[in-house]
Order: structure tokens, then sequence, then C-alpha cells
């Protein structure tokens, strides 16, 4: 059913508005990345692949390896961006986190989990770090 949904114009239109999206989901990245860097954190890997997802960013200060899940939302409207982390994501990065902790040699790094939740976009956009938005227990 799905196919007969999307066929010629609304395909086209569907990977026009999935470019639109990473665009929007790189210019938020970049706005958490430059408020860390401006709190002291050494950025250490962005949008890092492995089998079990992606992490968002990789940061690091002192003996901590912090892995940072961006949300954002161009208005308040919907909400807090923040609050759209579920629990199957969470497990999907703390998955990608111990697999990064492992592929780079980190095991006795403290780690924890944070999200940085951007609303708008350019200027007017506002950065709210949350540390330990959640934890590794699964």
């Amino acid at each position: 059913m799905l196919g007969v949904v999307l066929q010629g114009e609304d395909v086209r239109g569907w990977m026009v508005a999935r470019g639109e999206r990473r665009a929007v989901g790189d210019e938020a990245e970049a706005l958490a990345v430059r408020y860390l860097e401006a709190q002291g954190w050494r950025v250490r890997a962005r949008n890092w692949p492995c089998r079990y997802g992606e992490l968002d960013v990789v940061v690091e200060r002192d003996d901590l390896v912090c892995f940072v899940e961006v949300r954002m939302r161009s208005s308040a409207v919907w909400g807090d961006p923040a609050h759209t982390v579920s629990f199957a994501k969470q497990r999907r990065v703390v998955k990608a986190a111990l697999h990064y902790l492992f592929a780079h040699d980190l095991h006795g790094r403290m780690m924890r989990f944070d999200v940085v939740s951007v609303v708008g976009r350019g200027e007017r956009a506002t950065v709210e770090h949350i540390p330990g938005a959640f934890d590794a227990g699964m």
C-alpha cells in the first residue's frame, strides 16, 4: 500500500523533505556543538555510525565521555524536543555508546548520556543542555 501512496511527484517531494530534515538536523547539531564547546567540552565525533545506530555527538572533558542526543523543533508549539527521546532510542544510543567505547579503547572512562534540545533556527534558536538525561540502565 505504501508504494501506491509514494508515486511520481509524491516520491520526489518526500525525498526533498527528507533532505530538508537532514539539513535542519545538521544545523541543530552545529548549534549544539558550538554550545558544548563554549562550555569546555572537546568534540570527539559527530554522526558516528555503527550497527546499533548513529551517535549524534560525542564529547569529552577530563575523564568523562559524554554521548549527546540532539533534538530539534522549529518552535515550542509542539513541546520540548527533549521529550522525544523514547526508551527505545535511549537503548540504541547506549548500545552504540558501548560499541564506541570499545572501538576506541576507552574502557575505563566514565560515561554520561545527555540531550541537547534546540528550539528554533539560526540566531533565534534556544539551546538547552540536559546533563544526565538518561542512564545506561537498560
